[in-house]
């Protein structure tokens, strides 16, 4: 498989922030968001076998996986590599930009789907047939909001495809926006929305990998 890079680390993200995560980055991303924070992804750093992958996480006293990207799912090897994770014991999180299918990821895994809003550059790259794949209560929406336009695009998206049984994170991209402002938009909505930061961000320099 294509690797971007392998780590232990806090989740930032998700309903499952602040736990310990083992990270597995897959390189390759079909979008270029004008916000990535991952670019470096974009390109292969090395080629693991499924086995070396399981291999080189043993090392770390954790069972919580996210396997991201780029983007996970433009390479076929990603539903075996998560039938393995769980096989091997591991919870599995799988974070996609949800522009590729995701019907045939397994059912244990837990899907962060990652709407992509105007000011990214690709607010008609979601796959809407994604919809019937999702599984309420289990599988979240993630939207990065870069400006109240976004979040009102967001809002609508919600709205529009009746979204609120759903898990729903309104991630704001910090240097642009403020929590304070977030949190009124999201009071202000009248939606289900959880106000999600990312928490590597807070923790270490926004700069640092690896984290």
């Amino acid at each position: 498989m294509n690797i971007c890079e392998i780590f232990f680390s806090i989740q930032g993200e998700s309903t499952y922030a602040g736990l310990p995560c083992i990270f597995i980055r897959l390189a390759g991303c079909n979008l270029r968001c004008k916000y990535c924070d991952t670019t470096y992804s974009y390109e292969t750093k090395s080629e693991l076998s499924i086995e070396q992958i399981l291999s080189e996480i043993k090392q770390y006293p954790c069972t919580l996986v996210e396997i991201t990207g780029g983007e996970p799912l433009l390479q076929e090897e990603t539903i075996v590599l998560c039938e393995r994770l769980n096989a091997a014991g591991y919870k599995v999180l799988l974070e996609t930009n949800g522009s590729q299918s995701i019907q045939k990821v397994p059912a244990f895994a837990h899907i962060i789907i990652d709407v992509k809003l105007p000011a990214s550059g690709h607010p008609d790259s979601f796959c809407i047939d994604n919809m019937q794949w999702l599984k309420e209560g289990w599988d979240e929406f993630k939207f990065v909001i870069s400006d109240y336009q976004d979040f009102l695009y967001a809002v609508d998206f919600i709205r529009k495809h009746k979204l609120t049984t759903h898990i729903l994170l309104i991630s704001p991209v910090l240097s642009l926006i403020s929590l304070a402002n977030t949190a009124k938009w999201i009071k202000d909505s009248g939606l289900p929305l959880r106000l999600q930061p990312q928490l590597h961000k807070i923790i270490w320099d926004t700069d640092t990998t690896g984290v």
